[in-house]
């Protein structure tokens, strides 16, 4: 293996959790994806979009055994002070380059290891998700997922819940990995439905908010075409306004990259240029493709803009 060999990661389908007993279950994480690359001594680590991410999480980087030639694929996390993953914690990581000592001791992170790509000299990728997993529960100074198998998924979600996890996703037992497609052999179930989104502009704050952003005004890609998908204005701690609005007032623009914003909400909007993706927490969509009672997450700069997409 050389790092050139870059494997685009898997990707979940959303749907109801099915039972069978041709299933694994695991614990979906609040946290941003990343394949590790191991070549003896050295280690590289990719977010879901290919950037190499090794500065922003070196101590990460440092937990990783050496030695040996593997492609691992899991979850970053930050836990809490209960040991829940936080994304919120996370979010004080996330793009922070070198990222201080203190930093780092503050809001500790750690790698949630769920699928073995590729060890020795041999690619897994064709492999059943059963082969993959028992080499990777043979290796060793890794914290792995919890894998469960079961006739249904009941207990798993019930404990996902109790632990206050994102979710759970079931993996199909006999299925190989599927590098950088969404697949039905692997289903999720969040508890919560989250939606990334493309920044298109914001409107200015008033009281409280004044001097800030007050809401801001996103979009989706559907169908290849950047379309507007509503406001946000909730969720937002005063450090993430006052983030964002450093971030997105050199990318102001004037007019909006959506073609399809109703005058409503087009008025009083400053725009920006499409190049900042954030994630939502919402609870559906109207018929015309708004977000209904969406709240900030944070930004997502381990996703490119046309990677949001209604999954």
């Amino acid at each position: 293996m050389t790092f050139s060999d870059v494997v685009p990661p898997m990707l979940a389908t959303l749907g109801a959790l099915p039972s069978g007993g041709d299933w694994a279950y695991e614990y979906k994480w609040d946290g941003v994806r990343a394949v590790v690359y191991v070549d003896g001594d050295d280690v590289r680590i990719l977010s879901r979009n290919e950037r190499d991410v090794i500065a922003a999480y070196p101590d990460v980087a440092g937990a990783i055994p050496r030695g040996g030639t593997l492609i691992l694929d899991g979850e970053i996390v930050a836990p809490d002070a209960h040991g829940r993953p936080s994304f919120a914690r996370l979010q004080r990581r996330m793009g922070v380059h070198d990222p201080s000592a203190d930093l780092m001791k503050n809001t500790p992170l750690h790698y949630n290891v769920f699928d073995l790509l590729h060890e020795g000299k041999k690619s897994l990728v064709t492999a059943p998700y059963t082969e993959r997993r028992a080499r990777l529960e043979a290796l060793e100074g890794l914290q792995l997922t919890p894998s469960f198998l079961a006739d249904t998924p009941d207990d798993v979600v019930a404990e996902s819940r109790r632990l206050g996890l994102e979710g759970v996703i079931a993996k199909r037992l006999a299925a190989p990995y599927a590098p950088g497609r969404r697949s039905p052999d692997w289903i999720k179930a969040p508890f919560i439905r989250t939606q990334e989104v493309v920044i298109l502009g914001f409107k200015e704050g008033e009281g409280r908010r004044a001097g800030t952003i007050g809401a801001l005004l996103v979009g989706l890609y559907r169908g290849g075409e950047l379309s507007f998908a509503g406001g946000v204005g909730t969720g937002f701690t005063d450090a993430a306004l006052h983030a964002l609005q450093a971030q997105l007032k050199p990318l102001i623009t004037a007019e909006p990259a959506a073609g399809d914003v109703p005058r409503r909400d087009a008025k009083g909007a400053i725009w920006v240029e499409p190049s900042v993706v954030g994630e939502v927490e919402y609870r559906s969509f109207t018929d015309d493709g708004r977000l209904r009672h969406s709240s900030w997450r944070g930004l997502r700069p381990d996703r490119r803009p046309e990677e949001a997409k209604v999954s």
